[in-house]
């Protein structure tokens, strides 16, 4: 179970400090909005407990940003708009942070890289230089190294998600996207990363595309 407070305090320390102290309204109303739209019944996978653990993870990563404040707020919307059954979660997470932030006291160039980062995530592919993508989509990539346990409940989450969807239809489409994340020459792109989660979630994706081709 997600703490909302802990929540609650981590993104106004966030948004205070990316925009600083005294320029914008009470983060209250925002971080509100954006838990409940965490907490919404179609999730099984992406869920407060994914948002918590993708900051966690940018904790862990974050000395190798260039802003990570921007990278935290990424993460709090880079999932915000979650509907199975659409394509365009990505561009409308990132059209929400748009339209948020500046209200919420963001500066233009911010709010910009914000929803730049929040749009990589369709791809989860970032240019050698880009390292608020490398640490964001790292962090978001991070659950692909998890243990034998929890890798399990991951995959059941997200099957669970698209249960509309047929299983042969599921089975087919499930494995064009691990094979195109196994056809990516590196799966993380941080230093950390690389050393920590590379072999382990290529062993854990082989792993799971031999199951649904069985």
């Amino acid at each position: 179970m997600a703490d909302l407070d802990a929540l609650r305090t981590r993104f106004s320390h966030t948004l205070e400090r990316t925009r600083g102290p005294a320029d914008g309204p009470d983060p209250a109303p925002y971080c509100d909005d954006l838990l409940a739209r965490w907490q919404e019944p179609q999730r099984r996978y992406h869920t407060l407990t994914h948002l918590t653990e993708v900051l966690d993870r940018i904790d862990v990563l974050a000395e190798y940003t260039a802003d990570p404040g921007v990278v935290r707020l990424a993460a709090w919307f880079h999932d915000a708009v979650y509907l199975p059954d659409r394509s365009e979660n990505e561009e409308r997470s990132a059209r929400l942070a748009e339209r948020a932030l500046p209200e919420a006291g963001v500066s233009p160039e911010r709010t910009a890289e914000v929803a730049r980062l929040v749009r990589l995530t369709v791809t989860h592919d970032p240019a050698d230089d880009d390292l608020d993508g490398q640490v964001l989509c790292d962090a978001d990539l991070a659950i692909l190294a998890a243990p034998p346990s929890a890798y399990a409940a991951y995959t059941a989450a997200v099957r669970e998600e698209y249960h509309f969807v047929p299983n042969d239809a599921f089975r087919t489409g499930r494995a064009d996207i691990l094979r195109q994340l196994l056809n990516l020459p590196r799966l993380f792109r941080t230093p950390y990363g690389s050393e920590r989660w590379e072999a382990t979630a290529r062993y854990n994706l082989r792993g799971e595309l031999e199951l649904l081709a069985s």
